[in-house]
C-alpha cells in the first residue's frame, strides 16, 4: 500500500486536524467564509436555517437550502484533498451523460409516440430516411460522426436537435426561452450542411429556406422518423438507455417465471434466457454502470420540491395521514431513516457525487451498510406504484462507490461521517464529554448507534460475539500514530471468495451473501476504528464474559443492547435436529464464517443434492442460492483433495477410512466432482464461464417449497426483486408444500 504524506488543500490544516473536534470546528468556519466569498445571499440564508434548525422553513426551503449548498460542500472537499481536478472530470462526465442520452431521450424519443400516433413504419421510405440522418450527423455533426459509442453518437445530435426545436416552438407561442445563443448555433449547423455536397443536395430545400424555425423542424422531423424507424426495429436500439422505459407494474405477477410439472407438484423456474452462471463466492451483482445509473436518476421527477417525496416520507393518506399500504400489503413508510433522497439524486445528476454523498449522510451516515441488495423501502414507497419505480439503492451505492474510488475517496467518506456541514444538527463530531458507554452487538444497529455516540462526544467500546479480525495499525492509527491516509481504494479492496471475514458486521458479515459487496462492511469498520474514543472487542458475550453489574463497575456510564433479534428460532417440527437437516441461518452462518467455500478451508460443511428449503422469506431465498453455488465448491474441492491423498498414499489406505455408506457418498461426490472439472475445463477452452446449473440441475437441484402460494411469500411481498435473482441461479419454488402436510 502506498505510503503517502498528505498535504491538505486548505491552508493551516492538516491530516491530523480531521481527527480532531476543535479544529474540525475551525474547518467549519473557513467552510463558511469560502461560501462567502462565493455567495453572500446563501450563505445568510444557510446561517438562518442553521441556526433555526429549520424551524421557520418549510420542507421545499429546507431541501432548496441543501441542494444549493451541496456543490459547495462538494468543492470544498475536493480542493481540501487536492481532487479538484478529477473531481471535475467525474462531474462532467455526469453532466455530458445527463446533456447527451438522457436529453434526446426527453426532447426526442420520450414523444415519439405521442408524435406518430397510428402510423406503421412500413409505409415510410426507410432506407431514405436513414441515410437522411446519416447525412445529418456526418455533415452538420462531424465531431458526433467519429464517437464510438453508437447511443452517445445518435444523443449527441438528437439533444441538439430536440433542444432546438422546443426553443422554436416556444418562441412561435410568444413565450420567452432562456436556450442561449440558438441563431448563432443554428448558423453554424446551416453552414456545414450547405458546405458538404451530399448534405446540401439532400437538404437542400430546407436550407432554401431562411427561417431558423423552419429548418430545426425539418431537422427535427429527420431525428424524430429516425428514432420511430429505430425504436420499432429492437435489433438497433434493444440496450439504448435513452429508449428504455419503466414497465406497468402487475402485483400479482413481478417475477417472470416458468412453471414446470415434477409429477406431484409443479415449480416455478427462471426463464432460460435470463438465467445467469454463477461460479463460486464471487460478488455476484456487480451493481449498475454509471448510464445505468443515470438512466434511474433521469427516472426520479424530484419530488421534494413539491414536499411528496414518499421515496423518503411514505406515501400518506391525505385524509387520514397514515401510511397507505400497497396491493401486497406492504406499508409504504418510505426511508426508514428519512434519507434526502430526492435530493441526492438532483445533486447527482448535476455532476457532484461528493456533494450527493454529503446530502445522504445527513440521515444516513453508514450508507455503505444500506443501499444496493440491502434495503428498498424507499422504492416500496416510491411516487411510480403503477410503472417500475426509480431504483434507488442503486443510485445510492454509485454515489458512494463513485467517491470512494476518487483518489483518497476513503479518505472523503470518512471525513464526512465526522464533518458535514450540511448537517446543521450535528456539522462537526463533539469533543470527549468525559462519558463511556458500552454496545453490546456491532451489527447495522451496533455500529451505526457507536457512529452516533462518537459524534455526540462519548467514548465507545463496542462488544461482539463472534471473533473480530484485527486491522492493521498503519491504516487504524493508534494513541501515538495517525493513520496512514489511503490514496486509492483498490488497495483496501478484496475480492469476495478471497477475503478474510473480519467477523464485525453481524447478519451483514454472516448473513447476508455476496449478493452484497462485503468491502463495504471495512469501510466502516476501518471508519469506526479510527476513531480514538472507539474501540471493539470480539468473542466477549453479554451476561455471560461480561454482564451489567461488570459493565458498571469497569467505569461505563450507559450500556447500549444491539444485539440482534434474539435467540435463534427453534421450530416446532418433528426430527427438525435429525441428520441431513439444518436450520437456514445456521447453514448461512456455517458456510461464511468458517470461509467452507474457499479451496483453502479445511472446513467441513457437508451437502448432498437434492436438497429442499422451507420457508418462502428472504433468508430462504438466500440459503437455496448459497446451497446450490456451495455445491460445485465443496465436489470440486473433495475431488482435489482426495486425488492429492491418493497421489501419496495410494488408494487403498485411503479407502479404508471409510464406512460402507461414506464411501458411497464419496463415490457420489468424487463423480459430481470430476463433471465440475470437465464443464470447468471446456469453459476454458471456449473462452467462456462455466455454466454448473444444468449438472446441478440433473443430480436434483435446490428446491424451495413454501406453504402458500409465492405471491404470499414474505420474500416476494418485501423484495421481489431477489426471488428473480434466485430464479436466475437455477433455483425451483415450490408453492403450496408444507412439512406439515
Amino acid at each position: 500500500m502506498e505510503q503517502h504524506n498528505l498535504t491538505l488543500g486548505i491552508p493551516s490544516f492538516t491530516y491530523a486536524d480531521l481527527y480532531s473536534s476543535a479544529r474540525l470546528k475551525d474547518l467549519t468556519a473557513a467552510f463558511d467564509e469560502s461560501i462567502k466569498h462565493h455567495d453572500t445571499d446563501l450563505f445568510d440564508r444557510f446561517s438562518a436555517y442553521r441556526e433555526s434548525q429549520g424551524a421557520d422553513l418549510s420542507p421545499e426551503q429546507q431541501s432548496e437550502i441543501v441542494v444549493e449548498m451541496a456543490p459547495f460542500v462538494g468543492q470544498f472537499v475536493a480542493k481540501l484533498f487536492n481532487i479538484t481536478e478529477q473531481h471535475q472530470a467525474q462531474g462532467n462526465k455526469i453532466k455530458d451523460e445527463i446533456d447527451t442520452i438522457f436529453t434526446y431521450k426527453n426532447e426526442v424519443v420520450e414523444k415519439l409516440g405521442v408524435y406518430f400516433k397510428g402510423q406503421d413504419t412500413s409505409e415510410w421510405p426507410v432506407p431514405a430516411i436513414l441515410n437522411r440522418f446519416d447525412l445529418l450527423i456526418a455533415a452538420g455533426f462531424p465531431e458526433a460522426n467519429a464517437d464510438p459509442d453508437p447511443e452517445h453518437r445518435v444523443a449527441r445530435v438528437g439533444a441538439v436537435i430536440g433542444l432546438l426545436s422546443s426553443h422554436y416552438k416556444t418562441l412561435a407561442k410568444g413565450k420567452a426561452s432562456d436556450y442561449q445563443n440558438a441563431d448563432e448555433q443554428v448558423a453554424a449547423l446551416r453552414s456545414k450542411l450547405a458546405a458538404h455536397d451530399l448534405a446540401a443536395a439532400e437538404f437542400a430545400e430546407l436550407l432554401g429556406n431562411n427561417d431558423d424555425g423552419e429548418l430545426v423542424a425539418g431537422l427535427m422531423d429527420t431525428v424524430q422518423r429516425w428514432s420511430f424507424i429505430a425504436q420499432q426495429d429492437n435489433d438497433i436500439v434493444a440496450d439504448w438507455l435513452s429508449f428504455k422505459f419503466p414497465g406497468k407494474r402487475d402485483f400479482d405477477s413481478l417475477v417472470a417465471h416458468e412453471t414446470v410439472d415434477r409429477g406431484e407438484f409443479s415449480t416455478w423456474m427462471g426463464e432460460q434466457e435470463h438465467r445467469r452462471r454463477r461460479d463460486g463466492f464471487k460478488l455476484t451483482d456487480p451493481r449498475y454502470n454509471q448510464r445505468q445509473v443515470l438512466s434511474e436518476v433521469n427516472h426520479c421527477i424530484y419530488c421534494h420540491e413539491r414536499d411528496t417525496d414518499s421515496c423518503s416520507k411514505g406515501m400518506r393518506n391525505k385524509k387520514t395521514n397514515t401510511f397507505k399500504v400497497d396491493p401486497l400489503g406492504v406499508t409504504t413508510i418510505g426511508c426508514p431513516l428519512d434519507e434526502k433522497i430526492s435530493e441526492m439524486h438532483l445533486v447527482k445528476r448535476r455532476g457532484d457525487n461528493i456533494g450527493a454523498l454529503a446530502v445522504i449522510i445527513i440521515d444516513n451516515p453508514m450508507c455503505p451498510g444500506t443501499g444496493h441488495r440491502i434495503c428498498n423501502e424507499c422504492m416500496k414507497g416510491c411516487i411510480y406504484q403503477k410503472t417500475d419505480p426509480v431504483n434507488i439503492p442503486e443510485i445510492e451505492t454509485s454515489v458512494l462507490t463513485d467517491v470512494l474510488f476518487l483518489p483518497y475517496g476513503f479518505e472523503i467518506y470518512s471525513l464526512l461521517t465526522r464533518w458535514n456541514p450540511l448537517n446543521v444538527k450535528r456539522p462537526y463530531m463533539l469533543p470527549y464529554n468525559g462519558k463511556n458507554a458500552l454496545v453490546v452487538g456491532l451489527g447495522p444497529a451496533g455500529y451505526t448507534m457507536s457512529h452516533y455516540l462518537l459524534n455526540e462526544g462519548f467514548g465507545v467500546a463496542g462488544i461482539d460475539g463472534l471473533k473480530l479480525e484485527p486491522l492493521p495499525v498503519e491504516l487504524t492509527g493508534d494513541a501515538n500514530t495517525l493513520p496512514m491516509p489511503i490514496v486509492d481504494f483498490n488497495d483496501l479492496y478484496e475480492d469476495l471468495d478471497k477475503r478474510i471475514l473480519a467477523g464485525f458486521g453481524g447478519v451483514a458479515e454472516y448473513g447476508i451473501t455476496v449478493r452484497w459487496d462485503k468491502n463495504f462492511l471495512k469501510v466502516i469498520y476501518l471508519t469506526l476504528q479510527r476513531r480514538a474514543a472507539f474501540r471493539s472487542y470480539g468473542g466477549v458475550r453479554f451476561g455471560g464474559t461480561i454482564t451489567i453489574e461488570d459493565a458498571w463497575k469497569l467505569g461505563f456510564d450507559h450500556i447500549c443492547i444491539a444485539s440482534g433479534a434474539g435467540q435463534p428460532t427453534v421450530i416446532d417440527l418433528k426430527n427438525n435436529l435429525m441428520r441431513g437437516i439444518r436450520k437456514a441461518s445456521d447453514f448461512l452462518m456455517a458456510l461464511q464464517l468458517t470461509g467452507a467455500a474457499k479451496s483453502s478451508s479445511l472446513a467441513n460443511l457437508q451437502v448432498r443434492l437434492p436438497a429442499g428449503v422451507i420457508g418462502g422469506g428472504l433468508t430462504a431465498m438466500d440459503t437455496a442460492t448459497e446451497l446450490m453455488a456451495y455445491y460445485p465448491v465443496q465436489v470440486e474441492k473433495i475431488k482435489h483433495r482426495y486425488d492429492t491423498l491418493v497421489a501419496i498414499h495410494g488408494v487403498d489406505k485411503v479407502r479404508t477410512r471409510y464406512d460402507q455408506e461414506e464411501s458411497l457418498i464419496l463415490d457420489e461426490f468424487l463423480a459430481h466432482g470430476a463433471a465440475i472439472i470437465a464443464e470447468r475445463e471446456r469453459a476454458a477452452a471456449a473462452d467462456e464461464d462455466p455454466d454448473f446449473q444444468p449438472l446441478v440441475l440433473a443430480w436434483g437441484g435446490v428446491t424451495l417449497f413454501y406453504r402458500k402460494g409465492i405471491v404470499d411469500a414474505p420474500a416476494y411481498r418485501q423484495n421481489h426483486e431477489e426471488i428473480t435473482k434466485a430464479l436466475e441461479e437455477g433455483i425451483a419454488l415450490a408453492e403450496g408444500m408444507s412439512p406439515l402436510g
